[in-house]
């Protein structure tokens, strides 16, 4: 008895952390009793390997890129044994577990196993469409050429050089020294960009939300006044032929039916907002890259020996690695 409510708990536990981090499999479900509870988690399923892949790929955004899709398709063997492989990377099983991926298991420990995973899970307040966003960024950063790129700036590896070799360590120092150089000139080349798209932002005050005038002109606006002017010289027209005409010896103002310039206006109009629409999406743009990079260098979302850590951290690693094996080589 112990154990079924230590299992139902469990379950119960389980099934709130995939609503709290958003996993679209259980909206919907509205489920109540711990035994279906019990019976979506542990009991062989498609829908639990959705769950389970869905978990995947939050904690690895690499796991659901298009290329391991196709691959898993042909063979849905490979899938479970790459959950496995991830189980064993966070430490929480061995790669050979595959009944506790497939839920042939005991329950208590696939909810376990589960409950762990998710703690890796990452917890937020976006919305649908920025997460996607930033699914997107990483899915594009952690592509296959971008891999070898990654892997060699997170676990650098440096061959000892020969004694006799001292004019390319020069060449290498000086060419580092170019590569800071250029590193600073983006720098400054993005803070630039910055500062001109606040001063655009700034004197735009028809961008702001906030700053939104109750009389503000559309070209339906404009369409109706003209058809009001129009009705208003045709009655005009009239009445002077019936009961003015006698009274002045003016011939009656002729109306042109043209309308070029209407069509010229109407168009100018339809340029104009479409520039200040692209003015406002490059705002927004900005923001949001902006958004993106702080997160990329304050958040914790680099493995390193088990634990998750910030770039920050990582490149002070990186550099006392280099301090080290400097200091290794003058020695």
């Amino acid at each position: 008895m112990a154990v079924a409510a230590r299992e139902e708990e469990l379950a119960r536990n389980v099934y709130a952390n995939l609503q709290t981090v958003s996993c679209p499999l259980v909206e919907g479900l509205f489920l109540q009793e711990a035994d279906s509870m019990l019976q979506l988690l542990c009991s062989p399923s498609q829908h639990r390997t959705d769950i389970l892949a869905w978990i995947c790929s939050s904690v690895n955004p690499n796991f659901g890129n298009s290329k391991a899709r196709s691959v898993r398709a042909k063979d849905p063997e490979v899938l479970t044994k790459d959950m496995a492989l991830l189980g064993q990377e966070l430490m929480l099983c061995r790669a050979d577990d595959l009944d506790l991926i497939r839920g042939d298991a005991q329950p208590h420990r696939q909810l376990q196993f589960l409950e762990q995973l998710l703690t890796f899970v990452p917890r937020g307040t976006k919305s649908a469409g920025q997460l996607m966003d930033a699914e997107n960024l990483l899915n594009e950063l952690f592509t296959t050429e971008n891999l070898p790129l990654l892997a060699e700036m997170l676990e650098p590896s440096f061959n000892p050089w020969p004694s006799h070799i001292k004019t390319s360590r020069k060449n290498n120092k000086s060419s580092s020294k170019v590569s800071r150089e250029e590193a600073a000139n983006v720098a400054a080349l993005l803070q630039q960009a910055e500062s001109a798209l606040e001063q655009l932002k700034s004197e735009c005050d028809f961008l702001s939300d906030d700053a939104q005038s109750p009389g503000s002109f559309s070209p339906s606006s404009l369409r109706v006044a003209a058809c009001d002017l129009q009705q208003l010289m045709s009655t005009f027209s009239h009445v002077y032929e019936s009961d003015l005409r006698s009274y002045c010896s003016r011939d009656p103002p002729a109306f042109s039916s043209e309308t070029h310039v209407f069509q010229r206006v109407h168009q100018l109009l339809l340029a104009l907002i479409t520039e200040l629409e692209m003015i406002r999406e490059v705002s927004a743009a900005s923001v949001s890259v902006k958004e993106e990079v702080n997160q990329l260098q304050k958040q914790p979302r680099y493995w390193s020996q088990g634990e998750k850590h910030t770039l920050e951290h990582q490149l002070e690693e990186l550099n006392r690695q280099i301090k080290n094996f400097s200091t290794l080589l003058h020695t």
